[in-house]
């Protein structure tokens, strides 16, 4: 499945490449490096209006491959891996030292009040204190 997923991203990335390239190249308003390679000649090989719809035909369907790999990445990399057991029977996770909660800065002594006694959550998990 990773090899598939390369795949996929390497075509994702040539297509984008491609397609930043065949926009520069086409002749337009703020796209005008085509002027420098002779696009707007009308001796060209696709004549006056064939380069332009050879380019942005080449365009749009690089840019459909774009969205296809877009989609095909979004699918693969959404799919979750089936559990096999329970989460009880994996490894218990560990709570690292440093990132315990700090404790709270104790309130004036004029200002404290007692607290009532906190109760336990679980009935099961009452121990009784002297």
């Amino acid at each position: 499945m990773n090899a598939f997923v390369n795949i996929i991203l390497a075509v994702q990335i040539l297509t984008a490449l491609a397609m930043i390239g065949l926009i520069l190249i086409q002749h337009g308003k703020g796209a005008d490096m085509g002027a420098a390679f002779g696009s707007g000649g009308s001796g060209s090989l696709f004549g006056a209006s064939g380069s332009a719809n050879f380019l942005s035909r080449t365009t749009a369907v690089l840019a459909t491959v774009f969205f296809v790999a877009t989609l095909a990445l979004a699918y693969l990399g959404n799919q979750r891996t089936p559990s096999v057991g329970s989460v009880l029977e994996g490894p218990a996770a560990s709570v690292p030292a440093s990132s315990a909660p700090a404790p709270a800065a104790e309130p004036a002594a004029s200002a404290q009040v007692p607290a009532p006694a906190a109760e336990p959550a679980s009935g099961a998990a009452q121990i009784p204190t002297r």
